[in-house]
């Protein structure tokens, strides 16, 4: 029997396609960054997510049968559970971005607790591995939004994108999760007040998707069935 603890093969493949999708969208940052370093940072972040995403895609192939690759990359746009934070196209605007990302790793990090506690060994096993190696996005985006908000212009931008995006960063987690990540984001920022609003809850897709996952499938389509 499942317990409480353990995810459905559906809120796996949720946390699978949200770490692929935004992973996808931070490596859009490689080579347009304001900073070197942070070609360099968004890079090696958006690596780490994908590479998250494959180990719980491998998970879900347990039950759903195929494989990571086929999870990743033959479904259908409709068929992908992804938040409409992570599908958002934000680059060109960093305050926007790192408003996301630094609600993306507070949620992220309660949800990956609560997988620690799975009766599962390998998927808390997993967990474990990912909450190491997410704390360095979790310091990461701290320290943006920290940056941001030294000055009254950095803080306006940064301010203005965690607004919009608060309702979007809601429909990540569910029930006493969200009371846990709006408390999380009271503590990391202070200088936030977020609005009390209805989430966007997964199930539906930004206008932005179709074109995001037309780019990510392009390679595998072009030769179906083919063994690379």
């Amino acid at each position: 029997m499942r317990t409480a603890a353990e995810p459905t093969v559906n809120q796996l493949l949720a946390l699978a396609d949200d770490e692929l999708i935004l992973g996808w969208r931070d490596s859009e940052w490689t080579g347009i960054a304001p900073f070197l370093e942070e070609d360099v940072a968004f890079s090696s972040i958006a690596q780490t997510e994908i590479g998250h995403a494959r180990a719980f895609y491998e998970l879900a192939a347990r039950e759903l049968g195929g494989t990571a690759d086929t999870l990743a990359f033959d479904r259908s746009p409709a068929e992908y559970r992804s938040s409409p934070l992570v599908e958002l196209r934000l680059v060109h605007d960093w305050g926007k971005t790192i408003a996301r990302h630094v609600l993306y790793e507070l949620a992220d990090a309660i949800r990956i607790a609560e997988l620690k506690e799975s009766d599962d060994a390998d998927l808390a096993g997993l967990a474990e591995k990912i909450e190491r190696e997410e704390a360095y996005h979790v310091m990461h985006a701290q320290m943006w939004a920290d940056r941001l908000a030294e000055s009254d212009e950095g803080r306006a931008r940064l301010v203005a994108g965690l607004e919009e995006l608060w309702p979007y960063a809601l429909g990540l987690v569910e029930g006493a999760a969200r009371e846990r990540f709006l408390a999380s984001v009271r503590e990391r920022l202070p200088f936030f007040s977020p609005p009390d609003v209805e989430p966007v809850e997964r199930g539906a897709h930004v206008d932005e998707w179709a074109k995001l996952w037309d780019e990510m499938t392009m390679v595998r389509r072009s030769a179906p069935g083919g063994q690379w």
